[in-house]
């Protein structure tokens, strides 16, 4: 006979929101009985998260921090941007120890199960959830499993290595977020490259389209733009693959109420998420104290109609898509260009932005937008 435990919050899922909300709620002593549950181990989920910070957030997270740039650059046929230097710096960390760390914080009423969920029969804002014989009856459940999205829609999909050189890299202080000068005929693509120490590299070949490529494709232009940095691989870390929606999500069918990537925490334009992931999952643990369930949205309406038409340009346009990022980089400052990719922009900031694309095109879809209303 199976059992049934009682919980106060289920939390589906152990990735960055999944954790991050457990963690909150963990440092908040709560006495809401909370368990997260999630099969793999963070190890097994290792892959890097890249996002804009400050040095104070910075200090919050170092443990589990690989690299931090003061400066970073675009770079194309014509030349190279270079941003940085102010209140923002680029930062990458390791999700494995983020998590772990996340994980060997959880006490009191928050802990953790090594499992899959089989299936959620919903019940209000809660429901009875089936683990493996067990069952969990949970008066809120919060879901934060990957939403589905169409194959048909716009992806940034990615192969990367992290690599040990034969000899020292240069220029370890700044990092390359878009290197342009690889093949540009299947879509807008780039490499992108955070030189960890002066042996220690991560290199992307990413690719912002509908359709994935075979992998052996990204892995030559990886080895080809390594070659013409003139950088010779001693030792093959890791390879890491990835695929990122860049359309809008739509709710969960089974009424379930989502977090993070799922709940449409994840910029559009960008593909950047984990700042408002962690923004989102404090406000919630926050409302979750006072008694309040909801989600808090995190992108707001105006900003995902701007990266809607932004994408809409990018899929009609796709021969003017590296021009429309250099251009970008170019209209701002280095902190401007951070808050822009946050989603934090001021009016002042996207007018920069605005000024500077090509109009006709964004006038067109703005048009299209307004039509489909």
């Amino acid at each position: 006979m199976s059992r049934m435990t009682k919980l106060d919050i289920a939390i589906i899922g152990g990735g960055s929101a999944g954790m991050t909300l457990a963690r909150n709620l963990s440092s908040s002593d709560t006495s809401l009985v909370t368990k997260v549950f999630e099969p793999k181990t963070p190890t097994q989920r290792d892959c890097c998260w890249s996002f804009w910070s400050t040095d104070e957030h910075c200090t919050q997270i170092t443990e589990s921090t690989k690299g931090h740039w003061k400066q970073w650059r675009l770079v194309d046929e014509y030349g190279e941007v270079v941003l940085g230097n102010g209140r923002f710096g680029y930062t990458c960390l390791s999700s494995a120890k983020y998590l772990q760390s996340c994980e060997d914080s959880l006490s009191g009423c928050v802990s953790l199960t090594r499992s899959k969920v089989d299936s959620v029969e919903r019940q209000a804002a809660g429901g009875e959830i089936s683990v493996g014989d067990d069952r969990y009856q949970a008066l809120k459940i919060y879901d934060s499993r990957p939403s589905q999205h169409s194959e048909q829609g716009l992806r940034q999909h990615f192969v990367g290595w992290e690599i040990k050189t034969s000899k020292p890299l240069s220029n370890t202080d700044m990092a390359t977020l878009m290197d342009f000068r690889v093949d540009q005929s299947r879509g807008l693509h780039f490499i992108y490259a955070l030189p960890f120490s002066d042996d220690h590299l991560l290199i992307e070949s990413t690719m912002i389209s509908q359709k994935i490529e075979d992998k052996q494709w990204y892995q030559d232009a990886m080895t080809s733009w390594l070659k013409s940095q003139g950088i010779a691989i001693a030792e093959l870390v890791r390879e890491e693959v990835g695929v990122i929606p860049m359309e809008q999500v739509t709710k969960s069918e089974d009424g379930l109420q989502t977090i993070g990537g799922s709940s449409g925490a994840i910029r559009l334009s960008s593909g950047y998420g984990f700042s408002s992931i962690q923004s989102q999952m404090h406000e919630l643990a926050m409302n979750l104290s006072e008694g309040n369930d909801q989600v808090p949205q995190s992108m707001s309406t105006a900003l995902i109609r701007m990266d809607k038409i932004f994408n809409n340009v990018l899929l009609s346009r796709p021969d003017l898509s590296k021009e429309i990022f250099m251009r970008t980089a170019r209209a701002l400052d280095g902190d401007e260009f951070a808050r822009f990719m946050l989603g934090s922009a001021s009016i002042k900031e996207w007018l920069k932005v605005i000024l500077s694309m090509p109009k006709a095109p964004f006038i067109k879809q703005l048009w299209n937008e307004v039509v489909r209303g």
